[in-house]
């Protein structure tokens, strides 16, 4: 049997691993920041970069794509040339993949802040960089499947099914749900509007969650687990199940993000009853990975990284049953909109995905560098703090959460609402938040400590870059057709395992989006809508830039208690001219569905201008940059025909006259802000963003009056 010598690459191991390590410790310093400003919000200092709004996205964009991504290619990176025996397809590409996923960071860090966004949440980033995302990820895949073709070994590892899952799924999902219109270098619209869009949205959305913070880990868990605990995976076929049935049933549950919402009942019963099912899968992932360690415990209390990657298991476990739960109508009616998804987010996020990478680390970095740990004691210092920071963050959370939903369906006696004030909640859940803080302070300790470890460790080692190994060729062989049917025999074909993955993860998302498109039942259209005014949509794209659907819903459940605080729930034909939808997904202020007409534009000024003044108490920033700012509406014939162009129906001709238009809006606003006693000029952006919270809601109200 012919011998090969060739090395292993682990300068890319290690590229990854430095910023898996730097750009977990500036997410959730992010994170920490934005915590704070719920308490104090004048710790946005004035600055318009540094409003929760703006950093909210950069923080998940941060933890999920920075963070989690790069403790991705690390393991994979890592575990893929082992068990393909063979080095990376491309050093190139490798090199490529690396400074291309940074520069994505940078681009998406500077971007965001500065408020260019789609607003669709995990897909915030502009028509360019979703280019750059794609080309990279290409790259990617080109690097990873050419690994695994010339690999050395007949039969692919349970983890690498998991890797192949994850980038034909990503791709799929970035592709579709980034289908938009350029306006301009840094503005577009996507082609999907209101319900459609919601639909593709949270499609993704939840899939990104399945796809980029599951699959991918769980194939980490599979290699780096046995490995840590030096024992064999407790079952093959369970895996085997936990594979084929996760990604199949994975992709349909998106749905359930958006219950009780104007999508059709059918979509959202399909998500709900796909949801319930993951538990099966989810769970036989979980067992599959404590009971590998079965006989294993006694090390388990001794290892930092068994520790690690016990609790990241179990969040794993807890997640994935709560999920299913809040896709119940019972359970979500409770829940959504409020703290309660936060802590559920975080405990994936922090204790699955976050406990995960840590073990890895301590795991992986003293075999690049040919030591042991420079510090367990460190390491279990870490360990606690982190957990302890997790306990709070999350319990906190709950308790808020189940807070806010009793306060905000709660009657008196006499059938009124009790807490009409929605500010009155929120006031009341600001300590919770104060132990939310104290709780994240505790995780990112934890994370510098990690940091200053795995410093000292590679301090003391010797760092091999090209690791050299020697494997026998693989040898082509014939099966018999009566062997071809295990799957045994999958695992030696991966362009099939590959076109079979992505025939899987397909069939949901076709199922449920295409309808949507095809029986205009699904969306019934209500005369009195009509596309916004040029003022309406520039003040829409401001509110889009500022943020303010990371706090806001506009989407009115059908609830007694929210048809009673906010006015008639929410019809899906009011939403055909959104592009995009803003639902929302979290209530840290009201709803604004309804809010057109609800307050004078003076109003509106003084709230934008200092939003103590008409609300006591809140826990919204200023923003004096609107009354100081020149509305740029350089592009708005540009955006008008490139809305028309996806179906809004604007007539022909309309954008030639759009800025006229604009004009003589903005001079009847400022004109009755001028007799409030408040003069502004008619050119200043918080005019636009007036326009356009008058409008909400208002086309409904013209239905209503007359259907009279």
């Amino acid at each position: 049997m012919h011998v090969e010598h060739f090395s292993y690459d682990n300068k890319s191991v290690r590229l990854f691993a430095l910023a898996t390590v730097f750009w977990g410790i500036v997410g959730t310093i992010v994170g920490l920041h934005m915590a704070l400003q719920l308490i104090f919000p004048e710790l946005n200092f004035g600055i318009s970069q540094t409003t929760f709004g703006r950093l909210r996205p950069l923080h998940t964009n941060a933890v999920i794509f920075a963070f989690v991504g790069n403790g991705i290619f690390m393991g994979l990176y890592y575990s893929l040339q082992r068990l393909c025996k063979a080095r990376m397809f491309s050093d190139l590409l490798s090199k490529l993949h690396f400074w291309g996923w940074q520069l994505i960071i940078v681009l998406a860090a500077v971007t965001l802040v500065y408020g260019f966004t789609t607003s669709k949440e995990y897909a915030e980033l502009e028509w360019p960089i979703d280019i750059l995302i794609t080309v990279v990820w290409v790259i990617f895949g080109i690097n990873m499947m050419g690994t695994i073709i010339k690999r050395r070994e007949r039969h692919m590892y349970v983890a690498i099914w998991f890797y192949i899952a994850t980038v034909v799924t990503v791709a799929v999902l970035h592709i579709v749900n980034s289908i938009e219109v350029p306006v301009s270098f840094w503005k577009s619209y996507p082609v999907y509007a209101g319900v459609q869009d919601a639909l593709v949205q949270w499609w993704y959305g939840h899939n990104a969650v399945a796809f980029f913070l599951t699959t991918p880990y769980l194939g980490l868990m599979y290699y780096f687990l046995p490995k840590a605990a030096n024992r064999p995976v407790y079952s093959y076929r369970l895996s085997i199940i936990h594979f084929w049935s996760l990604i199949f049933l994975y992709i349909w549950a998106g749905p359930h993000h958006l219950l009780y919402s104007a999508l059709p009942d059918w979509a959202q019963s399909l998500g709900t009853v796909f949801s319930i099912m993951l538990i099966a899968p989810s769970w036989g992932g979980m067992i599959n990975g404590l009971l590998t360690l079965r006989g294993a415990w006694d090390k388990v209390r001794e290892d930092p990284v068994l520790k690690f990657m016990v609790v990241a298991i179990t969040a794993y476990g807890m997640s994935t049953f709560e999920g299913p739960m809040l896709s119940l109508k019972n359970f979500n009616a409770l829940a959504h909109f409020t703290d309660w998804i936060i802590a559920h987010v975080h405990v994936g996020a922090l204790g699955w995905n976050g406990f995960l990478t840590f073990g890895i680390l301590y795991w992986l970095i003293p075999k690049l560098y040919n030591t042991q740990l420079y510090s367990k004691k460190l390491a279990n210092f870490h360990f606690w703090t982190g957990l302890l920071g997790i306990v709070f963050y999350a319990s906190a959370m709950y308790w808020s959460g189940l807070t806010q939903s009793l306060m905000w369906k709660q009657f008196t006696p006499e059938g009124v609402l009790q807490y009409p004030n929605f500010l009155e909640t929120a006031l009341q859940i600001v300590p919770m938040y104060s132990i939310r803080a104290f709780g994240g302070t505790l995780f990112i300790v934890g994370l510098c400590v990690m940091g200053y470890n795995l410093y000292k460790t590679a301090k003391q080692g010797t760092f091999m870059a090209d690791e050299p190994v020697s494997a026998p060729a693989l040898i082509k062989e014939k099966t018999a057709f009566s062997k071809a049917l295990g799957h045994t025999w999958l695992e030696g074909k991966p362009v099939l395992f590959t076109m079979l993955s992505l025939v899987a993860i397909l069939i949901g998302g076709i199922v449920e989006i295409i309808p949507t498109y095809l029986i205009k039942t699904n969306i019934p259209t209500i005369s009195s809508v009509q596309p916004y005014t040029p003022l309406e949509l520039e003040g829409r794209d401001l509110y889009i830039r500022e943020g303010c659907v990371g706090c806001h819903s506009q989407l009115v459940r059908p609830f007694r208690s929210e048809t009673e605080r906010y006015g008639e729930y929410s019809k899906a034909g009011e939403y055909v001219y959104d592009h995009p939808f803003l639902w929302g997904s979290k209530r840290t202020g009201p709803d604004l569905h309804r809010l057109g007409g609800k307050y004078p534009n003076v109003w509106h000024y003084n709230h934008m201008l200092d939003p103590r003044t008409m609300s006591p108490g809140s826990l919204m920033p200023p923003y004096p940059w609107l009354i100081e700012d020149d509305l740029d509406y350089s592009t708005i014939a540009n955006k008008i025909t490139a809305l028309r162009s996806i179906g809004v129906p604007y007539p022909e001709g309309f954008e030639q006259n759009a800025a006229a238009i604009l004009e003589q809006q903005a001079k009847e606003i400022a004109a009755d802000l001028k007799n409030s006693g408040t003069p502004v000029a008619p050119n200043k952006e918080i005019i636009a963003l007036i326009a356009y919270l008058q409008r909400l809601g208002t086309d409904i109200k013209k239905q209503n009056s007359e259907t009279r």
